[in-house]
């Protein structure tokens, strides 16, 4: 019955209403003094130059951030199967998929590390 979802629905609206009343709140009371310093692009810690200073960025630090979140997503598929391979009738099937699934982790990674992807270049 959607009776039921009452419950649901008021929690929904009371986040709803928190994360805008925050917003909100912190729009009022935040400082408001920008300058050029402020305002310039920051580049990982390093001072922009070159292309930077008008919003372009090198690739390099988008690769590495994709291949952090690709190995910490690897990292969220192994909790799942190491408490499913106490099962000993499948156990055999599952880490025979999770060593084919490192595997082929492993091979993009080689990959990535020969192509240079890895290395920091200032």
């Amino acid at each position: 019955m959607p009776i039921d979802y009452l419950p649901v629905l008021f929690m929904v609206g009371f986040v709803a209403f928190g994360g805008v009343m925050a917003l909100i709140i912190s729009s009022i009371v935040r400082p408001k003094n920008p300058y050029a310093e402020k305002l310039t692009p920051w580049e990982c810690g390093m001072e922009p130059i070159g292309g930077a200073t008008e919003g372009h960025f090198r690739i390099h630090f988008f690769v590495v951030a994709i291949l952090f979140i690709i190995f910490d997503v690897e990292t969220l598929f192994l909790f799942p199967w190491a408490v499913i391979i106490t099962d000993a009738s499948i156990s055999t099937i599952i880490f025979v998929e999770m060593v084919v699934f490192l595997f082929v982790l492993a091979i993009g990674l080689v990959y990535a590390w020969a192509k240079g992807a890895l290395d920091w270049i200032k």
